[in-house]
């Protein structure tokens, strides 16, 4: 029996395929935005399940920078983390999310069906951009929905922060 280390370490490192090409570079941070199947509006509770599973994974597959739970969508920034076999992948790090999520969501719900589109889109933070920049993005989410006047009122929103008060 042949050893497949190699050819799934090669499966993390490079660019995989559905419908939208998603590319990855080690020790960048990366966007990434995936929404609801058929754009469903998350309930309450489904929203909060999602985000309990987000700052799950920060420190396992991934460093979480910051998530924004919208009622349809959601808003993540991380930078994977890496095991023997290399650097985790978007396909690894989104399939994991998206499946514990929807599974706990369906399970509370008491439902059946996707919660999840399949795609996601995700950007992997250019030289000149800040992570910094994509949580500020995240933050006023909620305010430009309407959901909230200020974001620190907006429940399904985790930015990291640093020991200074500052989100890094």
């Amino acid at each position: 029996m042949l050893c497949d280390t190699p050819i799934r370490t090669l499966l993390r490192k490079y660019e995989y395929r559905r419908r939208l090409p998603h590319y990855q570079s080690d020790l960048k941070a990366i966007f990434v935005t995936f929404a609801t199947y058929r754009r469903w509006i998350l309930p309450y509770v489904a929203r909060t399940i999602c985000l309990e599973v987000c700052i799950f994974g920060d420190g396992k597959r991934f460093t979480l920078h910051g998530v924004v739970i919208m009622p349809d969508h959601v808003h993540i920034v991380w930078t994977p983390l890496f095991d023997e076999n290399g650097f985790f992948s978007v396909a690894e790090i989104m399939q994991g999310v998206k499946s514990a999520s929807a599974h706990r969501i369906n399970r509370e719900l008491g439902r059946r069906g996707k919660v999840w589109q399949e795609e996601s889109f995700d950007h992997v933070l250019r030289k000149e951009e800040r992570i910094g920049d994509k949580l500020d993005y995240i933050l006023v989410n909620p305010v430009r929905a309407g959901l909230v006047k200020r974001a620190e009122e907006y429940v399904w929103l985790w930015p990291r922060v640093a020991e200074n008060g500052s989100m890094v």
